[in-house]
């Protein structure tokens, strides 16, 4: 079955560079972000693990952790997470899974279920499908998804813009605009009354359709 969102992500054992995990208990009770690759000593990837090395504590202000996935060994990923270094100028602190049975992939249907074999002799492009990336919020419900090509860097820097969206929203009956970012002004959700919202928001609100009410982002 297709994953989507608020699904329950799909809990798994797993070895990482960090030592074994179970997912739902790494994720404890903040929120998580799973970012998959399909190959260790890959390009476009390894300029990607470097750059969530960097900005690993912009999640961290969030309460936002970080796992990476390959379809490799630990061994292989410890080889691979050096060059990551040299090439990002950061040390990657976060865990990287080492999913060479597919196991991962294959519930998060970066693979069909009935995908055999393992790791071993698969290459990038027969791995293709895996290089997606999951938000996971406490509830250990799908927040958001995303797939990209293999010749696409994926920008991570949107991927906390959406949790920013994402936390906010889930604290207020607001949403955010195209291109919002933090401090901007949100919208008022059209099941809030305009009655309910004069409570919410005594200062008032811009009305530019009856269904689009802007306000001042809450605090």
């Amino acid at each position: 079955m297709a994953l989507r969102i608020n699904d329950q992500a799909p809990n798994f054992q797993a070895d990482t560079t960090q030592g074994k995990i179970d997912f739902h208990e790494w994720i404890g009770d903040g929120w998580a972000v799973l970012f998959s690759h399909p190959k260790d000593f890959t390009p476009v990837c390894t300029t990607e693990l470097g750059y969530m090395a960097k900005i690993q504590p912009e999640f961290e202000k969030r309460n936002t952790k970080i796992i990476g996935l390959s379809i490799d060994s630990s061994g292989d990923h410890e080889k691979w997470l050096k060059d990551v270094e040299e090439v990002g100028g950061a040390a990657v602190n976060y865990p990287v899974i080492a999913d060479t049975n597919l196991e991962v992939a294959k519930l998060y249907n970066m693979f069909p279920a009935d995908e055999t074999g393992t790791a071993e002799g698969r290459t990038a492009a027969t791995n293709a499908t895996v290089r997606s990336v999951f938000v996971i919020g406490p509830d250990k419900n799908i927040k958001l998804m995303m797939t990209y090509p293999m010749t696409t860097g994926r920008n991570f820097d949107e991927i906390l813009r959406a949790i920013d969206s994402m936390q906010l929203t889930a604290k207020h009956q607001v949403a955010t605009p195209v291109n919002w970012k933090q401090g901007e002004e949100v919208i008022i959700v059209p099941t809030v009354t305009d009655e309910e919202a004069k409570k919410i928001y005594p200062d008032g609100w811009k009305t530019v359709k009856p269904y689009l009410r802007k306000v001042k982002q809450p605090v």
